[in-house]
């Protein structure tokens, strides 16, 4: 994939925190100096308030000192897409010893990983509503796979009871989700991932929220 944002500043600070953030998530990306001229190809550039000014650039996106690295690669992606907010979220889990997670965004995966419990699981997905939901969100899901009946009811369970009341959570059907990289144990965690993608694209059965709806408590 073709590197559509440029990483612009001399502040090893920012630059080290954006990065990492960049490498975590896998998105490719370019450095350049602040004054240097931006390739055609870049969609977007990040940098610091004082070096704004050094940058010719239609998109430029700063960085706020002390602010979660997260959220800026988050409206990163969004500029790159060409939407001002994601109208659909979904986040598919594969619970398990080894949970694997996925979030897509209108579609398009925005961010994946591994967890190692259910409580670890449960604050990861509800991170990732705090710092998504900020926008205007039409809707926000959480399918759940089915394939491993304790995980799933003890997961649903917590994400219940720490979601709000207005994300909607699914119990999914896994029949066909785990073919990937099937028995190589040294790429469980991958295969737990391309799991979760897959249970976040399907439809599942309603689980009943207990929450009350918030406004009205």
């Amino acid at each position: 994939m073709k590197a559509k944002i440029a990483v612009a500043t001399v502040s090893g600070k920012m630059y080290y925190l954006i990065i990492d953030e960049l490498k975590r998530r896998k998105i490719p990306f370019i450095s350049i100096t602040p004054g240097e001229p931006v390739p055609v190809e870049i969609k977007v550039v990040l940098t610091t308030e004082e070096e704004k000014p050094l940058i010719d650039h239609e998109h430029i996106l700063v960085y706020q000192e002390g602010a979660e690295p997260e959220m800026l690669v988050h409206q990163t992606l969004q500029t790159v897409q060409g939407k001002e907010y994601y109208e659909k979220i979904v986040v598919g889990i594969d619970p398990g010893e080894v949970s694997g997670w996925a979030v897509l965004a209108d579609g398009k995966i925005l961010e994946t990983g591994n967890c190692f419990n259910v409580e670890e699981t449960s604050e990861r997905i509800a991170d990732i509503l705090l710092k998504t939901g900020k926008n205007p969100v039409t809707v926000f899901s959480v399918r759940v796979g089915d394939g491993a009946p304790a995980y799933r009811e003890k997961l649903l369970l917590m994400l219940d009871s720490i979601l709000p009341s207005n994300v909607t959570l699914e119990s999914v059907g896994e029949a066909g989700t785990d073919s990937y990289l099937r028995g190589n144990k040294h790429r469980r965690g991958l295969r737990d991932i391309v799991s979760a993608i897959k249970i976040a694209g399907r439809n599942g059965q309603a689980f009943p929220r207990r929450k009350k709806n918030e406004s009205n408590s």
